[in-house]
């Protein structure tokens, strides 16, 4: 109990402001009816618990697993089963991911169906595997991060100049939402994990990036899925 109430300072620095602007608003600017007013604070507590126990589970669950699986990995001696394994992380972590989810509702409401919500979560978990898989193979051949960003958003460009408009603005909000609670703890362990373990490697100039790599498949593949889709 005393471990989970050490997160208790972070989730009310995230909570109170959120619910002191609204019960502001609430008071001078837009009242709300009862109902609501206590719907939105029964929320709020409920969100406050569920932020304790979430914390408190990537401390305990996703980071070491994530470093212990990234430190364990090249051990092995396979570059094909450190990006395999990366690959499949990748995609099932983003599966998992509840933003992705709630992106994919919203479009499938929005679209009235057109833009269909399990082949948007595949399509952008497929894409975050994929840059996650490419992520380690950069840090593997001590390639600059520059190069990758450089190549990924020329494409990214390039692409938005062919794609369906109504699927560019769902790319790259598809792009923003994969750095959700889920995939960026996990994927960040899985970074410095792998290079920790490599010679020659730093923690930090290696480690680190995969995210931001992460970021760009997503907004890849929702491009692509607009061009097969017309």
């Amino acid at each position: 109990m005393m471990k989970l109430l050490e997160h208790l300072p972070e989730v009310a620095s995230a909570i109170l402001p959120i619910t002191g602007i609204v019960l502001f608003l609430h008071a001078f600017v837009a009242p709300m009816d009862g109902e609501s007013l206590a719907r939105f604070l029964g929320g709020a507590l409920f969100v406050s618990a569920g932020l304790l126990l979430f914390l408190q589970g990537v401390k305990t669950g996703l980071l070491p697993m994530g470093e212990t699986m990234g430190s364990e990995l090249p051990r092995f001696g396979s570059v094909a089963l450190v990006l395999g394994a990366a690959l499949i992380l990748g995609i099932v972590v983003t599966m998992a991911e509840p933003d992705v989810r709630v992106l994919a509702h919203q479009v499938g409401i929005v679209s009235q169906g057109s833009i269909g919500g399990g082949k948007l979560v595949l399509v952008v978990s497929l894409g975050v595997g994929a840059c996650v898989c490419a992520a380690v193979l950069r840090i593997i051949l001590g390639v600059p991060i520059a190069w990758f960003f450089a190549v990924g958003y020329l494409l990214i460009i390039a692409l938005s100049f062919v794609t369906p408009g109504h699927f560019v603005p769902v790319a790259f909000d598809a792009g923003g939402v994969t750095t959700g609670p889920v995939t960026v703890p996990f994927i960040l362990a899985l970074g410095i994990g792998i290079a920790s373990v490599l010679g020659g490697r730093s923690a930090i100039s290696d480690g680190f990036g995969l995210i931001g790599i992460a970021s760009i498949g997503p907004v890849i593949g929702v491009m692509l899925l607009g061009l097969v889709s017309g």
